[in-house]
This record gives structure tokens, sequence and C-alpha cells, in this order.
């Protein structure tokens, strides 16, 4: 029987970082392009022993149904956290645990946007974000970026260009994919441009915790005074993806919309994984994890720049990020990224194209993303020399 699949999910793309894992599942492939914290830094035996007691002792609350806004401990924990860390958290704020912060674009989008309504994204921008945008009918739209976020002359072109703008979502520190980080005053400019337009602005915020020198700029979150901002935040990269923990910090009319369409979605992030979270957060100091992180991060990202500049050729320009795991690369000329990424494979080495960040991505790309957070050093530096025999011979 052949099956018509609904409109729209038929013009929705599966992530090519998907299926390039699948090439990584070679050991002799060198992956530079997946977006997983370093597994040698997961606190697997802490996490151990939490579950082993859990199951034994409260095996009925770690194994029973729970609520759809999370299990309250968690949530107090996280509402703590992030008013102590990014003075996040208002009067008529409320918090919700989701399924990692991939859902909470989701239930964000399902929330707020109508098919056919704009949401203006950076572009490039994160497609697990823009999926899900497209998954819901919206229109997107992307304004460039500039080495210190979106261009926001081209903001507001976009908005004054387009009518039905509802949204904009922006990944405002350590971009996936660029790495770039958006100044203070583009955060300002941003928040006031929404709130002018009347828009909401989804501020995904999953790397802001792993700068490398420590310092932070303000989330727009901290910012809001109307309730304009749906902040997404996650303890994927800060803890463990494989827990799927993220939150939800918004108005509360957002939220409680979004607790309805959750419990449509999933009913409610599993009880085993978000009491892993909330006694890792009791018991030990998760501040502590993070300054570790930072640390490994910081130096995997100049053993690659390192490697850039001693095997790439000297007309490629790249970012330099103070924080999070990626690098953007373009090699200019028209090359396209993608049709060379076939190459790349063949030498044992993968990235991720730039067109897969793109609004259409059936345009040609020059440009790619490097991850340098889960290989080795000499992984990280063979991987970059192989990739530089390549780019060589081509630009």
């Amino acid at each position: 029987m052949e099956y018509e699949v609904s409109k729209r999910m038929s013009d929705i793309k599966g992530s090519a970082i998907r299926e390039i894992f699948k090439y990584a599942q070679d050991p002799e492939v060198i992956s530079l392009a997946g977006g997983n914290p370093a597994p040698e830094l997961f606190p697997n035996e802490e996490l151990a022993q939490i579950a082993y007691e859990l199951l034994m002792k409260q095996p009925v609350l770690s194994l029973q149904y729970g609520v759809t806004e999370g299990y309250t401990p968690l949530r107090e924990a996280v509402k703590e956290r992030i008013k102590r860390v990014e003075n996040i958290g208002g009067t008529n704020d409320e918090l919700i645990i989701v399924s990692g912060g991939q859902q909470c674009i989701d239930l964000a989008t399902k929330v707020l946007v109508n098919e056919g309504d704009v949401v203006i994204v950076e572009e490039p921008s994160f497609i697990g974000a823009m999926n899900a945008f497209r998954s819901f009918g919206a229109r997107l739209v992307g304004v460039p970026m500039d080495s210190d976020g979106m261009n926001i002359e081209a903001l507001e072109k976009a908005i004054a260009s387009n009518s039905n703008v509802k949204v904009i979502y922006t990944i405002p520190t350590f971009q996936n994919p660029m790495g770039v980080t958006m100044s203070l005053e583009k955060r300002k400019a941003v928040y006031e441009i929404a709130k002018k337009n009347n828009l909401i602005i989804i501020e995904d915020n999953p790397y802001g915790e792993l700068t490398f020198d420590g310092t932070k700029l303000p989330t727009i979150k901290s910012m809001d005074t109307e309730g304009i901002v749906v902040y997404s935040g996650s303890f994927s990269k800060i803890l463990a993806p494989g827990l799927r923990i993220g939150f939800m910090c918004a108005d509360k009319s957002i939220v409680q919309k979004a607790v309805v369409a959750k419990q449509v979605s999933d009913v409610h992030t599993p009880m085993i994984t978000q009491l892993l979270a909330y006694e890792y957060l009791k018991r030990y100091d998760i501040d502590s994890l993070i300054v570790k992180m930072r640390a490994n991060y910081a130096h995997k990202c100049k053993t690659m720049l390192d490697a850039m500049e001693k095997y790439f050729p000297k007309d490629i320009t790249y970012t330099q990020p103070g924080g999070g795991l990626f690098i953007w690369c373009d090699l200019m000329h028209g090359i396209d990224t993608l049709a060379i990424s076939k190459k790349a494979i063949e030498n044992k080495v993968v990235y991720v194209p730039g067109n897969t960040f793109m609004v259409d991505m059936n345009k040609t790309c020059s440009a790619l993303r490097l991850n340098y957070s889960t290989m080795s050093d000499e992984k990280i530096t063979e991987g970059i020399r192989r990739l530089g025999v390549l780019f060589n011979e081509i630009v």
C-alpha cells in the first residue's frame, strides 16, 4: 500500500547531521560533525549511584506517571538556578520541564504560530528549530549574521517587508552553527524591535554556560519586562544529553498552553530522568562540572584553530568562538561544501555542510560547520589535516 504523507511533513528533510552520524559509526572515521558534549565529562558514576538508589528505594516515584509541568522539586531547583545564574524569572513567568530544548521550541511553535505565519531566523541557524517551524506550516525568513549576531538593519527590513510575522528565533550565545555571540547592544536592539512590533522572541540558550573565560552577557530573557521572550534552556550540554531534560521559562499564559500541548505530545518528561537530574543538582556542584567543561572545550577549540591555521588554505575564513561547541568555516569561491563532503567521507572525515543550516537548503553553500567537543586532540588535528589536503586541492 502507498501512503500519502501529510502536507506539513512532505517537504521537510531529515537532519543531515543525523545522516552523517551513520558514517561516524565507522571507527576509522573522524567526526567533526556532531554537536555532542564530550563523553569523558559525563558524571556517569554519580548518576549510576543515584539511579540505583532511586530504583531500589523509590521505584514507584521513579517509574510511575508524573505531572505534565514536571517534577516539582526539579522545577523549583531549576527556577532557583536560572535566577541565580541568568537573572531569569519574573513575577509573571512560569517554568515547565520539557524533553530537551528541542521540545521547548516545538511546543512554543505549536502554541504561538499559525500556518502561514512568518518566523524570522538567523541565517544560518539550527536545523532542529527550523524544521519545527516548518512542520507547523510557518514561513521562514532569514536574517544574515554578522560577527556579533544578526544584522539589525536586515532584521528591521525583514519585519517591514513581511506580513504575519509572529516570532524572532535567536541563539544569541555561541550560536549554532557559527559559534558567534550577539553583542549586548544587539540584544537590547532585538528586544526593543520585538516589543515595538508585538513579536515573540524565542531565545534558545543551550551553550550559554560553556564560556571559555567565564564571562557572560545578559540573556535577552533577563531584560524581558513585557513577557515577550520564551526562554529555552537545557541540561543536555552541561549534564548529559541522553537525560533529555530541558525547560521553558515564559509568561504564565504561554506556559499554561504549552502544558496542554505537551500533554498531547508525550504527557510528561520521563520521571526517572527528571529525578536523576534533580538528585544530581541536590547532591553535587554542577557549577564545578561546568568549569571542567569550559576548560576542556577551550583546549579543544584551540587545538582545532591551531590545526586550521597550519593546514587550511590561507584565504579560508572561520570564526574564533569564545565558547560553545562550533566553528563556522567558509571556503568561499562558490564552492559547494555539500558536494565535497562526499570526498571528505572517502578520506574518513566528516563535517556538516552549510546548506543544512539555511532557509533554502537547496542553494549551494560554501560554508561548513566543524565541532571540536567529542574528538581527542590527535583526532582533531588529523581530521583538520585531512580536510586541509582536500581543501587545498579545491580552493
